[in-house]
C-alpha cells in the first residue's frame, strides 16, 4: 500500500503575504540570513505581523551548520518565541526546520502546536513543503539529509515578489534544482501517480519559465511559475525519494561548498544517462526510467518517436538549458581543483553511496559507477 499525502497549506499568488495578518499576539521569530537583511525582507515580513512582537535570528549561511542551529534555538529560547517565520532559501528554510525540532526535544517546548510559516526567496528547494532538512558538519565535511513528518511546514507561502532580488546565478542553480527534484522523483524507486503528476507540470513550467526569470528577473509571471514549480516538485519527491544526483551532490557539496543546485546540473544529464542505460538495451528492451524519459521528451514536444531517440534529445535540452543558464560543465571549470577532488574521491564516493537520496535511485549503482560519474564533471 502507498500513501500521497501532506500537510502544508499552500498559499500563493498575489497577496499571499497577506496571510500572515492573522498571526496576532504572538512573539514570532523571523529566522533568515544577512543578506535578506542587507534586503529589508524581514522589515517586509515584519509589516504584515503588525499585531505580533517581531525577533530577527539572521545567523544562517548556506548549507547551515549544527552550530548555527544551536545559536538558533539559543535565539528562540531568549526571545520566549510563539511562532516561527522562515524567510529565505532552502538554507533559511532547513536551518528553522531543524531550529523547531530540536527545540522541541531539547526545551519540551511544544511546537507542533506553534503557528510556523515558510516564505521561500528563492524557487529551487521545495523546503516549504517537505519533510526533509539538510543540516552539515563542517568537522567532518558531511551533509545530512534529516527526513521527518514533523519537519514539514505547516505553511508556505509563495510569495513571487520576494524572489525578484535573487541574482540571474542565484536563480540559474536554484531553478535547476527544480529540474532535479521533478526528474529524480519521476524515475524514482517511490514513484507513483500522483508524484508523476506533480513531476510532469513542474519539468514543463521550468524549461518555458526558467529562462525568463534569468534573463529578467522583474518577470513577475516566470518568478511566479517557477515558485509553484518547485513547490510541486518538493510535494513530488518528498512522496517519491530522489535519486543518485542528489546522493553525489551532498557528497560534493559537503566537500567543496559549491551551490547545490550547480553541482546538481553538472550531473544531472550523466545520472539521467546512467539511468536510462541505453548502451544495454537489446531488442526494445528499455529500462522504465528510459521509457519515462521518452514521455518527459514528449512532454516537451521533442522528438521522441522512439525511446533511445527520446531520451537523447532529453539529454540534449537539459545541456542546451545548463548553457544558457551560464552552469560550468566541469567542477574544474567551477574552480575546484582537480588533485583536491582525486584527493577526496574515495571519501565523495562513500558518501554518496550512504546518503538517503541514492537508495530511491531506479538503477543500483556501485562504487566504481560513482567514481565514473564524478570523473565525468570534474573535467
Amino acid at each position: 500500500m502507498k500513501e500521497f499525502s501532506f500537510s502544508t497549506r499552500i498559499f500563493f499568488g498575489e497577496g499571499a503575504l497577506e496571510r500572515l495578518r492573522r498571526v496576532e499576539g504572538k512573539t514570532v521569530l523571523i529566522v533568515t540570513d544577512r543578506f535578506m537583511v542587507d534586503l529589508g525582507v524581514p522589515d517586509r515580513i515584519a509589516q504584515h505581523l503588525t499585531r505580533c512582537r517581531v525577533c530577527v535570528f539572521d545567523e544562517v549561511v548556506p548549507d547551515p551548520p549544527v552550530e548555527v542551529i544551536a545559536a538558533g534555538v539559543q535565539a528562540l529560547r531568549d526571545c520566549g518565541a510563539q511562532a516561527i517565520v522562515a524567510v529565505g532559501g532552502g538554507s533559511a528554510i532547513d536551518a528553522a526546520k531543524a531550529i523547531r525540532a530540536v527545540a522541541r526535544e531539547a526545551l519540551q517546548i511544544d511546537t507542533d502546536r506553534w503557528e510556523c510559516f515558510a516564505v521561500p526567496t528563492t524557487s529551487g528547494t521545495g523546503s516549504e513543503v517537505t519533510d526533509y532538512a539538510v543540516i552539515t558538519d563542517r568537522k567532518q565535511g558531511l551533509k545530512y539529509p534529516l527526513d521527518d513528518r514533523s519537519l514539514q511546514p505547516p505553511v508556505a507561502i509563495l510569495a513571487p515578489e520576494l524572489t525578484v532580488s535573487a541574482p540571474p546565478q542565484v536563480t540559474a542553480d536554484a531553478g535547476m534544482d527544480v529540474l532535479t527534484h521533478a526528474l529524480e522523483a519521476y524515475v524514482s524507486r517511490g514513484a507513483n501517480d500522483f508524484s508523476d503528476a506533480l513531476c510532469e507540470k513542474s519539468v514543463s513550467l521550468v524549461f518555458r519559465f526558467l529562462p525568463a526569470a534569468f534573463r529578467d528577473g522583474s518577470d513577475l509571471l516566470a518568478r511566479e511559475k517557477m515558485h509553484n514549480a518547485s513547490c510541486m516538485a518538493g510535494l513530488a519527491f518528498n512522496s517519491a525519494g530522489l535519486g543518485l544526483t542528489h546522493g553525489i551532490a551532498h557528497a560534493v557539496g559537503g566537500k567543496f561548498h559549491i551551490a547545490h543546485g550547480r553541482i546538481n546540473a553538472m550531473l544531472l544529464p550523466h545520472v539521467v544517462a546512467f539511468n536510462a542505460d541505453l548502451d544495454r538495451a537489446h531488442g526494445g528492451a528499455y529500462t522504465t526510467a528510459a521509457k519515462k524519459y521518452q514521455r518527459i521528451a514528449k512532454l516537451l514536444d521533442l522528438p521522441a518517436s522512439g525511446v533511445r531517440l527520446g531520451v537523447s534529445n532529453l539529454l540534449r535540452e537539459i545541456g542546451r538549458l545548463n548553457r544558457t543558464l551560464q552552469i560550468p560543465a566541469t567542477l574544474r571549470q567551477w574552480g575546484a581543483k582537480p588533485e583536491r577532488i582525486k584527493a577526496l574521491k574515495e571519501e565523495i564516493v562513500l558518501a554518496a553511496l550512504a546518503d538517503v537520496t541514492t537508495a530511491s535511485n531506479p538503477r543500483k549503482v556501485s562504487a566504481e559507477q560513482v567514481a565514473r560519474l564524478l570523473d565525468a564533471v570534474t573535467g
